[in-house]
C-alpha cells in the first residue's frame, strides 16, 4: 500500500472505512502486519508487560520505546508509526518536547498521550511544532493506580459528559487523533461523532473509526492465559501469521469485529 498519512486516516474517517490499528514492537512483525494492510502500527508502552513481564507499563522508559520504534521502523512497509509516551515522560513542558523529539527521530510519525482534559497544553505545545499528537481517553493504564485497577471508564453520567467535553476540548487543542479505551460502546459512539479526527476504540464498540489489539493478544498468546472482554483471538483457524492479520483487517474492515459481546453497557 501506499505510505499511510494523516491525510490518509481523515479520508478513511470521512468515507466511513474503518482504520485497523495493531501493536507493534519489532521488524519482522511490522513488515507482516504492514503487509496484510494494517494502516497503523502503534508501538505501545504495552511492551512493558508483553515483551519485558513486568506487571503494568509504569516501568517501560523513553529509551525503551525508541529503542523499539527504531526497529518497527526498519520492518514497515508504508503503515503510520504511533508511538506512547511511557508514564512521566510528559510531567514538564521540557520533557515533553525532549523526549517526543528523542522518538520522532527513532521513527514515529505520531506520539500518544495518555490522559484527560489536561492534555491540552501540551498537545497544543507539540502542534505549534509540527508534532502530531494523539490523545488517551477512558481507561489509561499508566493511572492504573489512582483509577484502582483496569476498569471501564465513562459510565457514570457526569464521567461521560466529562469525557465527552474532554475529547472536543482536545480537538480544539490540536490533537489529530483520539484512542478511546475501554469505555461504553455508546458513549464511544457519542465522541465519534462529535469530533472530525479519526476515533480510534479499543473495548469501545463497532462505532469508532477503526480499532486497536495488543499484536500478543489477537494472536492468542496472553501471558496471563486469560484476554480481556474486549479480545478475540485471530489464530483461531488460520495456518500463519500473516493470514491472522489479514483476517483481523478483514473484520475490522467489514465491521464484523468488534461484536456485540467485545463491547460495555454504560
Amino acid at each position: 500500500m501506499s505510505d499511510v498519512t494523516l491525510s490518509t486516516l481523515q479520508s478513511l474517517k470521512q468515507s466511513g472505512e474503518k482504520i485497523a490499528m495493531l501493536t507493534c514492537y519489532d521488524a519482522t512483525f511490522a513488515h507482516a502486519a504492514s503487509q496484510a494492510g494494517v494502516e497503523v502500527l502503534l508501538v505501545g508502552d504495552s511492551l512493558g508487560m508483553v515483551l519485558q513481564g513486568h506487571d503494568s507499563t509504569l516501568p517501560v522508559t523513553v529509551a525503551d520505546m525508541a529503542y523499539h520504534v527504531a526497529a518497527v521502523k526498519r520492518g514497515n512497509q508504508g503503515a503510520l508509526i504511533l508511538v506512547d509516551l511511557p508514564f512521566m515522560a510528559y510531567a514538564t513542558t521540557e520533557q515533553c518536547l525532549h523526549n517526543c523529539a528523542t522518538l520522532m527521530q527513532a521513527g514515529a510519525h505520531m506520539v500518544k498521550l495518555e490522559g484527560a482534559g489536561w492534555l491540552a497544553d501540551p498537545i497544543r505545545l507539540l502542534a505549534e511544532r509540527g508534532i502530531p499528537a494523539c490523545a488517551h481517553l477512558g481507561l489509561t493504564p499508566q493511572a492504573v493506580n489512582i483509577l484502582g485497577g483496569y476498569k471501564v471508564q465513562g459510565r457514570h453520567e457526569a464521567q461521560a459528559r466529562q469525557m465527552r467535553a474532554d475529547a472536543i476540548a482536545l480537538e480544539q487543542a490540536g490533537a489529530c487523533m483520539l484512542l478511546l479505551e475501554c469505555v461504553p460502546s455508546s458513549l464511544a459512539e457519542e465522541i465519534t461523532q462529535a469530533v472530525k479526527i479519526p476515533v480510534i476504540g479499543i473495548g469501545a464498540g463497532s462505532a469508532t473509526d477503526g480499532q486497536v489489539l495488543v499484536l500478543h493478544d489477537m494472536l492468542g498468546l496472553a501471558l496471563s492465559g486469560r484476554s480481556p472482554k474486549f479480545v478475540k483471538n485471530f489464530m483461531a483457524g488460520q495456518d500463519s501469521i500473516a493470514a491472522a492479520f489479514s483476517a483481523y483487517v478483514q473484520a475490522v474492515k467489514a465491521v464484523t469485529f468488534p461484536a456485540a459481546e467485545h463491547g460495555f453497557s454504560a
